[in-house]
């Protein structure tokens, strides 16, 4: 076989292997267990099959995996938006930082004095698994997304305690023993956190200023300018010795909202590859395990006792009294405390420490995987039957395939949206009883999904999507809201 032919056979495997990851996604929602388990399962099977497949370098599965944590990340801010976080900027950050330390502690203690790892093992594990993944709470969830504050709890503090855990790790890697090491350690940890921030910051203005302002010559550049630039924000706080991946997420969160030409097709494409990346993270990951390791009963049964321990005790009495000044009903309380499953960043911090050669990498490697595994596989099966009990409220995410609308060269200002609420003027009155005057029309109603024909004796409902033309000083939204 010459080098073409051998070159077509690669890219046809990896091809076929990508349609059929794809596929995945759809059987993972009918048998309820998420996608990233399959892929996962598949992966370390395929690799122990076939040895070459895990033959790639721990250096490189850890280049791929934070690639598609940058991908990840960013498309998790963006989804959030700075009006959702705003709301629950401090829960978040308070529950994604305290709440990570303290699983952390609670794991390493567990690890030492139940299980017998030494100190540094214990901690390793500890920092490894103290992270939260929000892809697969919603992988599982499927078409239906969680709504109100639980929601944006759940995924902010998913997505703000991945680079505590990361940064944690990598502390606990790099110091030594000793009073001095653990002081520079925080000192260490605190100017990541800090400098991550302040990255991120600085590049969400930028990029959301780069997006109103900085016109492109074809409309394809737009969502590529916006994934570069969250490459660049990465790269810039984590030379300045920052969190890249905090900054990447603050990022994100700063411009999910931003008024933007083409902000529509921006989201598609960075939603489009944080699927990509989610299926190439664990795919990677799955690779570099072996199934001989995950078997061993010196593996699976601390895995087993750590993952119960950290669902049933662990985060429900050291989380749990961090979302009590948090104003959320106790079923979302309950939901948010048992939901907080592992995933791609635990099975990473797993390769960081095999890669530093610390004694018993390949076991402690192991348990991470298994609990993520069980994790997921266990805790990410109930979810959905979870939401019901605790009366979660959550929200159908149907798919909308086709659009119909208008581009402009600026953005219309007099263009509004609005969702007729039960109780409103807009309830049950037709078009012509709405009072806009010569200063507004409505332009197009929405009704399950469906257009529904526009006339003047056509009679709104509770639910009912409005685009309505008005000026701009012009409020018109209190026909749409609840009377008092």
């Amino acid at each position: 076989m010459g080098e073409t032919e051998l070159f077509a056979v690669i890219v046809l495997g990896i091809a076929l292997a990508l349609v059929v990851a794809i596929g995945v996604n759809s059987l993972g929602s009918r048998i309820r267990v998420p996608a990233p388990a399959l892929f996962l399962i598949a992966a370390a099977v395929a690799s122990n099959v076939v040895p070459d497949l895990g033959r790639i370098s721990l250096v490189v599965d850890e280049r791929i995996v934070t690639v598609a944590l940058i991908l990840i990340l960013f498309d998790g801010g963006m989804h959030i938006g700075w009006r959702r976080f705003r709301s629950t900027a401090g829960p978040i950050t308070f529950v994604g930082a305290v709440g990570t330390a303290l699983t952390a502690a609670a794991v390493a203690l567990v690890a030492h004095l139940l299980l017998g790892f030494g100190w540094q093992a214990a901690l390793l594990l500890g920092a490894a698994l103290s992270p939260t993944d929000p892809a697969v709470v919603f992988a599982v969830l499927g078409r239906k997304e969680v709504e109100g504050r639980s929601g944006t709890l759940l995924e902010g503090e998913s997505g703000f305690n991945d680079p505590v855990g990361i940064a944690l790790l990598a502390v606990l890697l790099s110091a030594g023993t000793g009073t001095s090491a653990v002081v520079g350690g925080i000192g260490e940890f605190l100017l990541q956190m800090v400098v991550g921030i302040a990255v991120g910051a600085a590049g969400g203005l930028g990029l959301g200023w780069a997006q109103r302002r900085i016109r492109l010559p074809n409309e394809a550049l737009y969502p590529l300018r916006t994934i570069a630039f969250a490459a660049l924000i990465y790269g810039a706080a984590t030379l300045l010795h920052g969190s890249g991946y905090l900054a990447v997420f603050l990022a994100g969160i700063l411009v999910g909202d931003n008024r933007a030409p083409y902000q529509i097709e921006i989201r598609r494409f960075s939603s489009g590859l944080s699927s990509l990346a989610e299926i190439i993270a664990f795919t990677v990951l799955g690779l570099s395990v072996s199934v001989t390791d995950v078997i061993r009963p010196d593996v699976w049964i601390p895995a087993l006792i750590l993952a119960a321990l950290l669902v049933l005790v662990i985060r429900p009495l050291l989380v749990g009294p961090l979302l009590l000044p948090i104003r959320l009903a106790w079923g979302e309380r309950a939901f948010v405390l048992l939901a907080g499953l592992k995933g791609a960043v635990p099975i990473l911090l797993g390769i960081l420490i095999r890669d530093a050669a610390v004694p018993g990498a390949e076991r402690i490697a192991a348990i991470i995987f298994d609990v993520v595994i069980a994790s997921v596989i266990v805790q990410g099966g109930l979810v959905p039957q979870l939401a019901a009990w605790f009366r979660v409220p959550m929200r159908d995410v149907e798919q909308q395939p086709y659009v119909g609308g208008l581009r402009f060269n600026e953005e219309p200002q007099d263009l509004q949206r609005f969702v007729v609420t039960r109780d409103s003027p807009a309830d049950g009155a037709t078009v012509a009883d709405l009072s806009l005057g010569e200063r507004g029309w409505i332009s197009l109603i929405r009704r399950g999904g469906v257009s529904v024909p526009l006339r003047g004796g056509t009679t709104l409902h509770e639910g009912d999507e409005v685009l309505a033309f008005a000026d701009p000083d012009l409020d018109v939204g209190d026909l749409f809201r609840p009377v008092g």
